[in-house]
């Protein structure tokens, strides 16, 4: 009779288990949620993981199409930095 009422006793190995299951689900979702948010918004990083750094033409770029700087200095400040870019051999 406490067999039929009360299982085989192994009731106690789904109390243990299935928090944790729940715990390392919930992890996993938000483990790709920030990962593919990363990568979608292209992030501060590349798809290698290394931090991508803005060059100076891309700083200028994004300055100017903000409205930071007007044509004329876009134009000289895009000049100067053509005349210092390394020449490649």
């Amino acid at each position: 009779m406490g067999t039929v009422m009360y299982g085989d006793g192994g009731g106690w190995v789904w109390m243990v288990f299935m928090p944790l299951l729940w715990i390392v689900l919930i992890g996993l979702v938000v483990w790709a949620v920030i990962r593919l948010t990363q990568s979608a918004s292209g992030g501060r990083y590349g798809g290698d993981g290394r931090e991508h750094r803005e060059s100076p033409e891309e700083i200028l770029d994004r300055r100017y199409a903000s409205g930071e700087i007007d044509t004329d200095a876009y134009t000289e400040a895009r000049e100067r930095l053509a005349a210092h870019r390394p020449r490649p051999r």
